[in-house]
């Protein structure tokens, strides 16, 4: 049989899967389109239309929900309630110290550290890990990096941590933090003179042990 370019042959089942559509279509939209007595034509056109109307829902609802995605990572990025000006105050100063810190040049990784210390290449972070744990000595920890002082290292014992330091750690461990105890060897300290904890750790380190018992003691009892 010929047909024209206009309509289109409709089976039993097609027809019947219209139905379907249609009463489904009635339901969600309230429009209704009756497809038994209609013709070919009109049921491609239908189709036609359902398949942009549906096509046109899809993309309004993912919009929608990329919408409410991004809404809802917003709120997980924003503070609960606006920063005061002293916490903001504080975190500036907090953000300065780091970055005084972090741009001292006394910092180096546990690699670097296993070189200098000419310790096994196959595992470098092994031993400066191992005296860590064992308070021989302290890291900071930034970007998912620990990097160890300097200043705690004995340059004339291959680089092994000065004895003194795991003392001084054990005092300041009670009440501060690696980064509290980064800040605390940068800063000078009235109780040497104004000079800095670091600078004496390997000439005077009986004078920097007094210090840090000194600088708990006032925390406690201040």
């Amino acid at each position: 049989m010929t047909q024209r370019a206009d309509t289109l042959q409709i089976g039993q089942p097609v027809l019947g899967r219209l139905k379907e559509l249609a009463l489904r279509e009635r339901e969600d939209t309230g429009v209704f389109i009756s497809v038994e007595h209609a013709s070919p034509s009109v049921l491609k056109a239908f189709l036609d239309s359902l398949d942009l109307w549906r096509r046109m829902y899809a993309e309004q609802a993912a919009a929608v929900q990329n919408r409410d995605t991004i809404g809802q990572l917003v709120e997980l990025l924003i503070p609960d309630a606006p920063a005061t000006s002293a916490q903001l105050r504080q975190a500036h100063m907090l953000a300065k110290a780091k970055r005084a810190v972090l741009e001292s040049g006394d910092w180096i990784t546990a690699h670097h550290l296993a070189e200098l210390a000419e310790l096994s290449a196959a595992n470098p972070s092994s031993q400066p890990n191992k005296w860590k744990r064992d308070g021989r000595i302290f890291a900071i920890r930034h970007g998912g990096i620990d990097y160890f002082p300097l200043y705690g290292l004995d340059e004339t014992s291959s680089h092994r941590p000065l004895p003194v330091l795991k003392d001084i750690l054990s005092v300041l461990s009670l009440l501060k933090d690696s980064w509290a105890m980064a800040y605390w060897f940068m800063s000078v300290n009235g109780w040497l003179g104004g000079k800095r904890p670091q600078d004496l750790l390997g000439t005077d380190p009986g004078r920097v042990l007094a210090a840090a018992h000194e600088e708990v003691a006032g925390i406690t009892h201040g």
